[in-house]
């Protein structure tokens, strides 16, 4: 029986902010004799079609929860890939260096949250995904990246071009 930690977090999440994206459970895989899963979900971003990301994370169980202590977090341990799957529209994306949120997922029951930000390199014409841990206090080195190239393949602008 799995901690119902992310459904919680989610749902007092979504209850003062609106997510930006949603994720698809697509694979659960177990790592060891106390329940913990290696979790994946895929992940569209809400501006530009034809993106999909997988997101790895680790889901530890109510076993490893009393074991452990640390009843109301999850690791900030993650991983993301991201593929074009599709023919490529980017809707009104943030160009700043700072890049936007595409999808955020609860790991604690309030202060920690698994991130996953875009950022558009104009330079090399190429999407970055940055998959990190956001937490109130202390903030987490732990980070994964994923690039999409735009130059071979057909892009759309629904505003045209970054200028």
């Amino acid at each position: 029986m799995k901690f119902p930690t992310r459904v919680f977090a989610a749902g007092l999440v979504a209850s003062t902010l609106s997510m930006p994206a949603q994720a698809e459970n697509v694979g659960e895989v177990g790592v060891d004799w106390l329940g913990n899963d290696i979790t994946i979900d895929a992940v569209t971003d809400p501006e530009v079609q034809g993106i999909t990301c997988h997101v790895t994370y680790f889901d530890r169980s109510v076993i490893d929860r009393l074991k452990n202590g640390n009843w109301f977090e999850d690791p900030s341990n993650n991983s993301i890939a991201c593929q074009q799957t599709g023919p490529v529209t980017i809707g009104d994306i943030d160009l700043s260096k700072g890049g936007e949120e595409v999808f955020r997922e609860g790991l604690s029951l309030i202060w920690k949250k698994l991130v996953v930000t875009r950022i558009y390199d104009k330079a090399n014409n190429t999407l970055i995904y940055l998959a990190h841990s956001r937490e109130l206090t202390d903030g987490s080195a732990k980070m994964s990246i994923s690039t999409v190239p735009l130059f071979n393949q057909p892009v759309t602008w629904k505003n045209g071009p970054p200028k």
